[in-house]
């Protein structure tokens, strides 16, 4: 198998995050990583695009040659071939919170911080959109706040003594957020806690560029 990937975008960063955190666990993941540079465009050479056609990624091609083109898919298809230490939880429970809360990461968070990035300074030369930006700030607020108060009751992750899915996906976006020397955590105290301690993980310290 092997993963295509961009450091820093926020998709294969948290997919990155979430290998990492195994690997550091004790997994044995032999998955080489293949940059496709989305600055210079390769996301859009008819090579990649026979991978996704859609230009995106990351990508997971399988050993029959077919490919996975869904980071959302690609984490549980991983996460069943390398099940320890789990990432969606240990049991039915945890694993419903697990990704209701790596739901609320994603589309409460993730989503709205790339779009906020994309019309602020997109990395990719897009057009600056301030109305876009501002609504992306608002998205944000309702999402990050309560997260923030979830972890007011001390713990070290979102879903409680070990990393999760939601974890990773929060990191990867507060990555792309620094990465455009944007801001988006202060005023979120136990954010910011949270944000600094994951950050002195292995894991993100072997992943994450910002």
């Amino acid at each position: 198998m092997k993963l295509y990937v961009f450091m820093v975008a926020p998709n294969p960063t948290r997919l990155r995050l979430i290998l990492e955190e195994k690997r550091a666990a004790g997994a044995k993941i032999d998955l080489p990583e293949v940059m496709v540079n989305l600055v210079q465009g390769e996301q859009k050479q008819p090579e990649h695009l026979a991978r996704h056609p859609l230009g995106k990624l990351p990508v997971l091609e399988l050993d029959d040659g077919s490919h996975l083109t869904e980071s959302g898919a690609i984490i549980e298809y991983l996460e069943e071939l390398y099940p320890e230490p789990p990432m969606l939880g240990a049991s039915p429970a945890e694993r419903a919170r697990g990704r209701e809360l790596g739901r609320i990461a994603e589309l409460g968070v993730l989503a709205p911080a790339a779009r906020l990035v994309h019309a602020s300074k997109s990395p990719l030369g897009a057009d600056a959109r301030p109305e876009v930006a501002d609504d992306a700030r608002e998205a944000l607020a309702a999402p990050m706040a309560l997260l923030d108060e979830l972890l007011g009751d001390g713990r070290p992750f979102l879903a409680g003594d070990r990393p999760t899915l939601a974890d990773c996906t929060l990191a990867a976006a507060f990555q792309f957020v620094r990465f455009a020397e944007l801001d988006i955590v202060s005023g979120y105290g136990e954010l910011a806690r949270w944000d600094a301690a994951y950050r002195e993980r292995p894991a993100a310290q072997a992943v994450l560029v910002a």
